[in-house]
């Protein structure tokens, strides 16, 4: 746990500082999140360490909460210092500081709030959903659970990205893709359990994120909503960054009938990068999530025989993401060696099956 705690908490007073102090405390914060970050995943050693599930509870929800807390203050500093008198006020302050924001509610806000979403405890979840909701990002809170984790690494689900496809076409068909089928699910979900429509949480996503906006907006003005929507859309595109990585070109088999073959550990990228993964809430063990959702983040296990490993860093390969013809150029070969060795290996159980018979037919003889 001290790892999550340093990693996640030191960048939140450097931020503070970053909106109401002003300087040159932007330029840190963003260094701080960013570059030492890499630096860091660089020269610590890999963390392929799994701990006993039964040591991954304590402190861990307890983090989460904090984290929540401290993300809805954060958004609160933001709206009211950032562009404003009594903090950083001209244009070479506010960006390098609206920029770590983005960076800090992307990588670390949205971890937290995507493990929330996952707790069995309503009052987790619902602090998970005004995390996305304040990042203007609600409808994630509802795609995620009900499309992402049932459809993934298929055409079906609109976050897997398929390959060769570029992020930025991905981007556009990704957010709108999960906002319609999430809502379809949940006017779905309503229906059948006879609830009303004004039960929708898509109408609690929509309220959370105007009334935010009329906050920045009151704050503000007009610069102040600018900076706000800016830092959002900032932290949407790491969000979608981090499912357009974790499960690019890998696919589910179609079986008969239109079924599925069931989510196994192939079908996402993961890191064992230690200082991301500290950040990220150990998001970047990705294919364990998958398997299992409601294991909370301490315990969640990466084995380097069975799951996909990416080249660098999660926070490293989403800025590759960025330029779709030099991560073509990384991942492509990847993707097509992986699937090389499934293939083979599929050739081989299917000639193991059918020389079984025969095998047996001999030995009787």
């Amino acid at each position: 746990m001290p790892a999550f705690l340093i990693a996640t908490l030191v960048p939140v007073p450097l931020l503070m500082l970053a909106a109401m102090a002003g300087g040159a405390w932007g330029w840190i914060a963003l260094v701080y999140l960013t570059a030492f970050t890499a630096l860091l995943d660089v020269l610590l050693p890999k963390n392929w360490h799994n701990p006993p599930l039964e040591d991954a509870m304590p402190g861990g929800v307890g983090l989460q909460v904090g984290l929540g807390v401290a993300h809805l203050w954060l958004v609160l500093i933001a709206m009211r210092f950032l562009g404003s008198p009594g903090g950083a006020e001209t244009w070479d302050e506010v960006l390098p500081a609206a920029i770590a924001f983005g960076v800090y509610f992307g990588q670390v806000s949205h971890p937290n709030a995507h493990e929330l979403i996952h707790r069995p405890k309503r009052a987790l979840r619902r602090l998970g959903r005004m995390i996305y909701a304040s990042l203007l990002f609600g409808h994630h809170a509802s795609a995620h659970p009900k499309v992402h984790h049932v459809w993934v690494a298929s055409p079906y689900d609109p976050n897997t990205a398929m390959l060769g496809e570029g992020f930025w076409a991905y981007f556009g068909r990704a957010w709108r893709g999960s906002f319609i089928e999430g809502y379809k699910i949940e006017s779905y979900d309503l229906r059948r359990a006879g609830k009303a429509r004004l039960r929708h949480p898509y109408i609690g996503y929509v309220a959370t994120a105007a009334i935010c906006m009329a906050l920045a907006l009151g704050f503000g003005g007009v610069p102040g909503l600018a900076i706000y929507v800016g830092i959002c859309v900032f932290a949407q595109i790491q969000i979608l960054l981090a499912d357009y990585v974790q499960h690019y070109g890998l696919e589910r088999e179609e079986r008969a009938h239109g079924k599925l073959a069931p989510v196994g550990p192939e079908h996402s990228w993961n890191a064992p990068h230690a200082a991301s993964q500290a950040m990220m809430l150990n998001a970047p063990r990705h294919s364990d999530h998958h398997l299992h959702p409601g294991r909370i983040y301490p315990g969640l296990q990466l084995d380097r025989e069975t799951m996909p490993m990416l080249p660098r860093a999660l926070p490293v390969m989403a800025t590759v993401a960025l330029f779709p013809g030099w991560w073509r150029r990384v991942m492509d070969p990847r993707v097509g060696a992986l699937e090389a060795a499934r293939t083979s290996r599929l050739r081989d159980e299917a000639r193991a099956r059918s020389a079984g018979p025969h095998l047996g037919a001999a030995g009787a003889d």
